[in-house]
């Protein structure tokens, strides 16, 4: 019996973290190192949709759970609370029916923002970012406004089960609307801007992230079906602007956008802070943690800004600062004892090519398909430096691991 509890204690760990959206390697692990301090053989397989997990009883006979993986969260506080249980199950080994308590009472005690705080988040997101690419005071509270939509619309038909692509669509469409609607007013003079500002909500950077980190880490299948997932997403947030813009265009002209204000570095760093303070709250990351990620974030722009200043093509400065996204986000782990991704996830988003993605569309929109083709290789391209700088930063930190938990036996 105590054989059976330990499988499904392990199951239902595997399954909470790969629900608040931990990578395919953390739910593997976690599993199979619980059970492996319980004494059990188990052989783990998980990608983003199912997990199963088979151990050989001490009597020798195999059992098996398997568990459908739903829809995936952004709850970076469970992850960092289920892998600190996870480790305390390793340290400890209290009783199977003792951990399965510490389990349940880790879920009921969970964390969350209330919906006033995390329509905050939604504002801060678009409002930071505005400005960040550019925007006036008043297009960044239009594009606030815009992001507050974006949430609204996301969450409403997010409870009626409606597919993550079609969501998107909505909440791209609404939104983009808002804004041009703005812009022929004459409030948001910047209307591209307030549309980039509040895509980055859209932005699948959790689902980015945990794709490259699956790849990197060898679960090729995992990786592979999220990259699927980020270019659908990205997909529909294109159909759902260049919606917005086409509807624009017949109801009053085609929008036109003033040029983004050129800002200091130093301003520029501050407005992404601002806004990773606002994904931080969408990603259910509570105290110091708020900090340290929008601090993360700014260093990361500071990174790539001053290796432009010293000659770097754009191409590599995104690498460097990805590096040293990645770089930061290790060490915070080790210092607080938290997984990296809730640092890595934030810390990265002013590097995120949002506007690329709002560029891409736009040509295609106009039939410059020239430039489609153009902005849609270097975006590809950024993404694609970013990987490798992540991957740079992570493989160093695991090979030191590795080397430190071999060093320790010897």
């Amino acid at each position: 019996m105590d054989d059976i509890t330990l499988i499904d204690l392990a199951s239902d760990l595997g399954y909470e973290l790969a629900m608040s959206g931990a990578e395919t390697f953390r739910v593997e692990e976690s599993v199979s190192r619980v059970l492996s301090a319980y004494g059990l053989d188990a052989e783990v397989f998980a990608i983003p949709n199912y997990l199963i997990v088979t151990v050989l009883t001490k009597k020798g006979l195999p059992i098996t759970r398997m568990r459908r993986i739903g829809s995936h969260g952004n709850d970076l506080d469970s992850v960092e609370r289920l892998s600190a249980l996870c480790r305390a199950f390793c340290r400890n080994t209290p009783a199977p029916q003792e951990a399965q308590q510490q389990l349940a009472d880790t879920l009921a005690n969970r964390r969350f923002f209330s919906p006033p705080v995390m329509a905050l988040g939604y504002f801060l997101g678009a409002f930071g970012y505005c400005l960040f690419f550019g925007g006036s005071a008043l297009d960044a509270l239009c594009a606030g406004v815009c992001g507050l939509l974006a949430g609204l619309v996301t969450k409403l038909l997010s409870s009626r089960r409606v597919s993550q692509f079609f969501t998107t669509i909505a909440a791209a469409f609404f939104m983009a609307w808002l804004a041009y609607g703005l812009g022929e007013l004459g409030i948001c003079r910047r209307a591209d801007a307030a549309i980039i500002g509040a895509l980055m909500i859209l932005v699948p950077g959790l689902l980015f992230t945990n794709a490259m980190r699956d790849i990197i880490y060898g679960d090729t299948n995992s990786g592979l079906n999220r990259v699927v997932q980020v270019l659908l997403i990205a997909a529909a947030i294109a159909l759902g602007t260049a919606g917005a813009w086409n509807l624009s265009s017949l109801l009053w002209g085609m929008p036109v956008s003033q040029i983004a204000i050129p800002y200091s570095i130093g301003v520029q760093c501050l407005f992404a802070a601002l806004g990773c303070i606002g994904f931080s709250i969408l990603f259910n990351i509570h105290g110091p943690g708020v900090l340290l990620c929008a601090l993360g974030g700014g260093l990361s722009l500071l990174i790539y800004r001053a290796a432009g200043e010293l000659g770097c093509g754009d191409i590599v400065c995104y690498f460097w600062a990805a590096l040293f996204a990645s770089v930061y986000a290790e060490i915070m782990a080790r210092v607080r004892k938290y997984p990296a991704i809730s640092y890595l996830v934030v810390s990265i988003f002013p590097l995120i090519p949002g506007a690329g993605v709002y560029y891409t569309m736009t040509y295609a929109v106009l039939g410059q398909m020239d430039q489609f083709a153009h902005q849609g290789m270097y975006t590809a391209a950024i993404a694609g430096i970013m990987a490798v700088g992540i991957l740079l930063g992570s493989t160093v930190f695991r090979i030191y691991s590795d080397w430190k938990l071999r060093a320790l036996f010897e």
